[in-house]
Parts: structure tokens; sequence; C-alpha cells
């Protein structure tokens, strides 16, 4: 499996642009990813990012997130700022889209699924979809650290059929 790093990089940008220009946190970015690579594969068995993910404490991780993300940082379409928001918290990574997506580059299954992500997803805040993840099979059926395979989304259940 490769990463299609420019239809990744595209649909960081089009989450982003969807949810007003900002995403607020590594494991909101990295969960809403989640969610359009798993769904996307239950639902048409063809891969999105082509990432793989891992079975961290927090949830799964796309493994190739952070090199992608400083990539973009370099070429100037994704700003990257830690805010410390609380003491004796971590700082939160704030991503801020500074260019628009390239919206070609998506087939219309494609779109439509960054689409239902963004209005089904787009509104929680990372412990939410952190604990969403931990209760679906792809998540619980692996060991920590180690990969999550793809053919565990089959055993999800998503209702994919609706409008979101």
């Amino acid at each position: 499996m490769t990463v299609h790093s420019k239809k990744y990089k595209q649909a960081i940008l089009y989450l982003c642009s969807k949810l007003g220009k900002e995403i607020r946190g590594k494991k909101k970015l990295a969960k809403l990813l989640y969610f359009v690579d798993f769904d996307f594969f239950e639902k048409y068995q063809k891969h999105f990012t082509g990432d793989k993910y891992k079975a961290l404490p927090m949830g799964p991780f796309p493994v190739s997130l952070e090199k992608i993300t400083k990539e973009m940082e370099k070429e100037k379409t994704l700003k990257i700022q830690s805010v410390k928001e609380r003491s004796g918290y971590t700082p939160t990574e704030v991503y801020t889209c500074v260019k628009d997506p390239d919206i070609s580059i998506f087939t219309p299954e494609e779109k439509k699924m960054l689409d239902r992500v963004a209005i089904r997803y787009g509104h929680l805040n990372g412990k939410q979809l952190e604990d969403l993840t931990h209760a679906e099979a792809p998540y619980s059926g692996t060991k920590l650290n180690e990969e999550i395979f793809y053919e565990l989304a089959f055993y999800r259940g998503t209702d994919l059929n609706n409008g979101n």
C-alpha cells in the first residue's frame, strides 16, 4: 500500500476548509482521517489516503501524518502552531489551511466521504473522537502499537447509506 501524498494533503486541506479553516489538535486531525480512510474502505473496498494506522493509547493514528503535515507547512499550504491552552497540559497543535484544497483531485465518492466525515465528526473534539474510535472493532481488535488492518472496517457496521 502506498501513501497517496497529493490526495492526502488535499484531504487535510479540504477537512480544514470545511471546519472553519482550522483543526484544533493532532488527535482530532488523526481521528478525522481515520474515519475518512476506514469509512471509505468499508463502503468501497478502496484506500483513500493509503496511510497505515497504528493502535496508539489515544486511538488510531496515521503513520505518515506528521511527515505529510510538515511537508505541507514547508509548501506553505498549512500552518501549524502550538498553542498553550491550559497550564500543565501539552500545547495543542492547531492546523490552519493557508490554501484552498484542489477538489479536482477527488472522485465524487471521495468528496462525498470527506463531506460526510466533516458533517458527522467535525464538531467533536479530540477526546470525543478518541472515545468513538476506541469503541470500534478496528481499534479494539488490535493490540497496542500494532498496525490496524483496514479489513477490520467490515466489523463496524457503519450506516453508510444515508446522506451523512
